[in-house]
């Protein structure tokens, strides 16, 4: 049968490398990966001339907040936020919504918020708490690809923070079902410790808040957490690495055969903490952004396969929850805007390290994919796989203009900063959802379920 369409152009990046080649497409799906010259007659084609054709983005750490706090972003500004940065799949993290994502009627309230507003696919994952043991089977089998726990508290109260004993209650489960458990790893008694040894130094330097969360409160935790992977056997999965000194102790690990794996975010591959000014709020996250060595050496874990993907950790808010007019780091709402950047932030700094366009689709498409257990469909441009597709120009550069995100709200570390990587279309399952600052097609994303094609 012929494809209904043809995606072709002088770099695509494939298993095999970057290659002159023509993508053929039909019913949603990647049928053939040919020669730049293979386009059957009677086919629509879309001419990606020199610019790249990449496996769509694949980003598993996402706060969408809705239901209950749509005012802080939402399925419709989110998932246009993300077809226009070239991702195609979004996985939420279970909290911030009201209600938290650790029931499964909660997980029926996600999915119908979602119903008809995703410009993408989304899918989910829920939520570990003390005493919510007996629905993690029913959560899992209902859909979620896999669960997410905080060792400290999270900063909204219907998402409580687990304890050593709550995860030695709840691993025992998950390693009976296979599913992941993504992890918050900071440990409370570390910052416990510096606050009071610190004392009250000025609330407006970024300083402040970096010397409140010390890289020993994630090297403990990650300890922990290496312990309790080997111990149960169960799959253990970090999210946003910021301290280098673990990278070592996660180096071991693996090397041991545990099944832990490592995602960092593009926030702490391009900042430095000494370089955010006084006041910038924007830049605050949890854990923190760390010194420009430290930021060396995460790269370094990437390079050596330690760290194995990058997503976005993309948490919004309203702007007067940053604390804006005070440039309070204390107070302000931890969480970056970066979703629809993620590309263009990651490949500025990737390219001058002399990064390869196949090592970012590896961190950013099937790393991700991977995680989530996608792989089998999303994160590569191989016959049978989605047509997931992002077409962008890596040798144009932009200017961030905040006006031009489309987050509901505007607020970015990234706004005046200059990036490379100019995406100009989107494709989901073949549909082409974003080209040139349009939108062409309508939502038409689909609600992902786990083990569902």
């Amino acid at each position: 049968m012929n494809p209904e369409l043809v995606v072709r152009s002088r770099r695509v990046v494939t298993p095999a490398g970057v290659v002159a080649a023509s993508i053929l497409i039909r019913d949603g799906a990647i049928t053939a990966v040919g020669s730049f010259e293979e386009v059957p007659s009677g086919c629509a084609v879309f001419e990606a001339g020199d610019s790249v054709v990449m496996p769509g983005l694949v980003d598993t750490h996402v706060h969408i907040n809705e239901p209950g706090r749509t005012e802080w972003e939402g399925f419709r500004a989110a998932t246009q936020a993300a077809a226009a940065g070239g991702i195609t799949t979004l996985v939420e993290m279970p909290l911030n919504s009201i209600p938290a994502m650790t029931t499964c009627e909660a997980y029926q309230a996600k999915r119908q918020a979602a119903q008809g507003q995703c410009w993408v696919d989304v899918g989910f994952w829920g939520g570990v708490v003390p005493g919510n043991r007996a629905e993690l089977r029913g959560l899992y089998e209902a859909g979620v690809f896999g669960f997410k726990c905080f060792l400290v508290p999270s900063g909204v109260p219907e998402f409580v923070h687990v304890t050593e004993a709550d995860l030695r209650a709840a691993l025992p489960e998950l390693a009976s079902l296979g599913a992941v458990l993504l992890v918050h790893a900071e440990l409370p008694g570390p910052l416990a410790r510096t606050l009071v040894q610190y004392g009250n130094p000025d609330p407006s330097r970024h300083s402040t808040w970096l010397a409140s969360r010390p890289r020993e409160a994630e090297n403990q935790a990650l300890a922990l957490l290496v312990r309790l992977s080997r111990g149960f056997g169960a799959r253990v999965h970090v999210v946003h690495l910021s301290s280098s000194d673990a990278l070592p102790l996660l180096r071991r690990a693996k090397e041991e055969g545990t099944p832990i794996t490592v995602e960092t975010c593009p926030h702490y591959l391009c900042f430095a903490a000494e370089e955010i000014p006084k006041g910038a709020t924007e830049f605050k996250c949890a854990p923190p952004i760390r010194e420009q060595d430290n930021r060396e050496r995460l790269w370094a874990g990437l390079r050596e396969g330690v760290i194995d993907l990058v997503v976005s950790d993309h948490s919004p808010s309203p702007p007067a929850m940053k604390c804006s007019e005070t440039g309070d780091f204390t107070r302000a709402w931890g969480g970056i805007s970066s979703l629809q950047l993620s590309l263009p932030a990651l490949w500025t700094q990737a390219r001058q390290r002399g990064y390869s366009l196949e090592k970012l689709a590896e961190w950013m498409c099937r790393g991700p994919a991977r995680l989530a257990g996608l792989d089998e469909h999303k994160g590569l441009l191989t016959a049978g796989h989605d047509a997931d597709l992002v077409v962008w120009n890596p040798d144009a550069s932009f200017l961030v203009q905040p006006e031009k995100l489309h987050h509901r709200h505007k607020l970015t570390p990234y706004a005046g900063q200059t990036l490379h990587g100019v995406v100009e279309a989107t494709f989901l399952r073949g549909v082409q959802v974003y080209h040139e600052a349009s939108f062409p097609a309508g939502p038409v994303g689909a609600i992902l379920r786990r083990g569902e094609s």
